[in-house]
């Protein structure tokens, strides 16, 4: 089936959102991201407009909605936290690894997310201090971030961590230890004590309550799940170590602020059925377009969204915000580095001419004359959009 131009994730919400709205209900979570999507850069949230002073042509610029989840809104707040992260990173190689989780714990995650996901940046963390701390490896202590991705490319439940480290850590003399092995640590050892560690996580949690009491989760249920997970071993990737922090940050920077999928990968919709374009392997050789009815996707892309305040990038051991100040500090005595500059403030205009090489304030009109503000827009809610914030109870 051939798609029928290209178009945005909004857009397909709203043509198949009273439909999809009609038959599923929303978390809170979930409707506060289709609200945001949809308005974003509208009449909705309103903006302001602006006359050229030279040709007098107007524009309408409509304000973005900055949710985590628009496709629209991640390429500044990537690059600013970009900015952040390079006053901070050790000049050292870094290692990139991937923890997984099985998809027998899908279930699971679906009907309690926040526990699940919180069990697993736990594991994972866990596990790289104490390879980190132990003297066969290095020795001291670490300094990583983990980011966690649900999705795989089709936007099926794929649970993944991220986790970015510098190769070496900061022994108690305060001397910095590096890897000597042209590896970290070894995978089949991670894999093991990260399974052990999860699975601890969650039995703890289920012992709490966190887990209710759903007829999928008796106690018989719950066994068997559990001798599912320690059936099989689990997988941890590991990547080829990449340069110092400069490459570090780009290439992580690819995955930091990446949504479920982005408008680029949306090829069209078509009598129902979206089009949209998926790795053809499990290592990125090739592309092939997937189609899915509008309503089954829309659904999958509503299970990626993040419960609310859910954190999906953290810092740990060095780049702890409990310590980081001191021990970053003992890094660049460590390396005999200097204090780093104080941080710049970059204005939207400064951040348009250095990313996208572009004067937002010039006329691409008359290309003499300048921008200038002369009325703001209103906010103007449309009609899905109150039925969306004050339709029935949702989940």
């Amino acid at each position: 089936m051939a798609a029928a131009g290209r178009m945005e994730l909004a857009e397909l919400l709203r043509a198949h959102g009273e439909a999809y709205l009609a038959a599923h209900a929303l978390s809170r979570a979930q409707a506060k991201a289709w609200r945001a999507i949809v308005a974003c850069r509208t009449k909705a949230l309103g903006g302001h407009v602006e006359r050229c002073g030279a040709c007098a042509a107007i524009r309408h610029v409509y304000h973005s909605c900055r949710n985590r989840h628009c496709p629209k809104c991640q390429t500044r707040a990537k690059e600013q936290w970009i900015a952040a992260r390079q006053r901070e990173l050790p000049p050292v190689p870094y290692f990139h690894l991937v923890f997984t989780l099985p998809h027998a714990l899908n279930p699971l995650a679906g009907a309690h997310a926040r526990a699940v996901y919180e069990a697993l940046f736990e594991s994972v963390s866990r596990t790289l201090t104490e390879f980190g701390a132990n003297p066969r490896w290095l020795g001291g202590a670490l300094a990583f971030t983990l980011v966690l991705h649900t999705w795989a490319q089709n936007l099926m439940r794929h649970l993944h961590v991220h986790a970015l480290v510098a190769g070496g850590a900061l022994n108690a003399h305060g001397s910095w230890v590096s890897s000597r092995r042209g590896f970290l640590f070894p995978v089949k050892a991670l894999s093991r004590v990260f399974r052990g560690k999860f699975i601890a996580a969650i039995q703890a949690q289920r012992e709490q309550g966190r887990f209710g009491s759903q007829s999928h989760f008796t106690d018989a249920a719950w066994c068997e799940l559990i001798g599912e997970l320690r059936r099989h071993d689990w997988v941890v990737y590991a990547k080829q170590p990449l340069g110092g922090p400069a490459q570090v940050l780009d290439y992580l920077a690819r995955y930091t602020h990446r949504v479920a999928i982005s408008n680029e990968r949306i090829l069209g919709l078509d009598r129902g059925q979206v089009a949209f374009r998926v790795r053809a392997g499990p290592h990125g050789k090739g592309k092939r377009v997937e189609h899915l009815a509008a309503e089954t996707f829309i659904g999958r892309f509503l299970q990626h969204v993040l419960p609310p305040g859910f954190k999906r990038i953290r810092h740990y051991g060095l780049l702890a915000n409990a310590h980081k100040s001191e021990q970053l500090a003992a890094c660049r005595v460590a390396f005999q580095l200097p204090e780093p500059d104080a941080p710049l403030i970059e204005n939207l205009d400064a951040f348009m001419r250095r990313v996208a090489q572009i004067d937002i304030t010039a006329c691409p009109h008359c290309r003499i004359g300048r921008w200038q503000l002369i009325a703001a827009i209103t906010p103007i809610r449309p009609d899905w959009h109150r039925r969306l914030a004050t339709g029935p109870p949702r989940r």
